[in-house]
């Protein structure tokens, strides 16, 4: 008889804060490691109060006012695709008629924008950061505009960082960052009593979302950040991280949670209660 393999998280219940429509890919990579998500909003992006300045700015996009659009997150992508759909049919032919080149900081950025029928020119190698993006950027040319759609908590390092390189940079709010609604009492109470015993966290917000609304897990919980900046906020919080994804995408974060085990737990992984 064949021996059924032992997989790496077999048993696991993992947290994964984030908003989501339709099925996560981590609930995928996860349930193929043996381990179950469990999914619960702390955070939820939402349109801004008035699109106004959205719109004027896509119809400025489409005229070929700006050579490149530029993201930095893929909560971005359905906004701008709702938008389009008002002027030009679709974020693809709105592009398309303004010969527009695009950028995104990262593989799940870039995912987001081919699933809504959009291929990246530029998606940098390496870490998915700001920093990243910008020194792999292109030098400006006779048309240097950017179009910078991004959250209301984004960081200033891509609009200072291309202007700085002599671009001209217009950022305009295309979703804010709100609070979801309190997590169930029963993954409040898996929390706090370590059965729930890891956690990929997704950005800067999402950890205090988590630390606000669920508060510091046991030392035996394995929390994993997305990237550099998540897990500076962590650090902040007094949140220790056992492993940073390598790829910024959640299938990166089940990746490193998963050496994470085999570092943290080497041998056989061992049940809750023997925790």
């Amino acid at each position: 008889m064949t021996a059924t393999p032992v997989l790496p998280l077999s048993g696991w219940r993992v947290l994964v804060p984030r908003p989501s429509a339709g099925r996560s890919p981590a609930e995928v990579a996860l349930a193929a490691a043996g381990a179950e998500a469990v999914v619960v909003p702390l955070i939820e992006t939402v349109p801004p109060e008035d699109p106004t300045e959205l719109d004027d700015a896509l119809l400025a996009l489409e005229s070929g006012w700006y050579a490149w659009l530029v993201l930095t997150s893929a909560a971005a992508v359905p906004v701008l695709v709702d938008r389009a759909q008002e002027s030009a049919g679709s974020l693809t032919q709105l592009l398309a008629d303004g010969q527009v080149r695009v950028a995104a900081i990262g593989p799940g950025t870039a995912r987001a924008l081919r699933e809504a029928g959009v291929e990246p020119d530029l998606v940098p190698r390496g870490q998915s950061t700001s920093r990243a993006l910008v020194e792999a950027w292109p030098e400006a040319g006779e048309s240097a505009r950017v179009l910078f759609p991004r959250g209301d908590l984004a960081a200033a390092t891509v609009s200072d960082g291309l202007r700085e390189r002599g671009w001209e940079v217009t950022d305009v709010v295309a979703y804010r960052t709100v609070s979801a609604a309190p997590p169930p009492d029963d993954v409040r109470e898996a929390w706090t009593d370590g059965t729930i015993r890891a956690a990929l966290l997704t950005s800067a917000s999402t950890v205090r979302e988590l630390a606000a609304r669920l508060g510091p897990p046991p030392t035996t919980t394995l929390m994993i950040g997305i990237g550099p900046s998540t897990a500076a906020e962590a650090a902040r919080l007094g949140l220790p991280l056992a492993g940073i994804a390598t790829e910024q995408t959640m299938l990166g974060m089940v990746d490193a949670l998963t050496r994470a085990v085999t570092t943290v737990l080497p041998g056989p992984i061992p049940s809750p209660e023997e925790l």
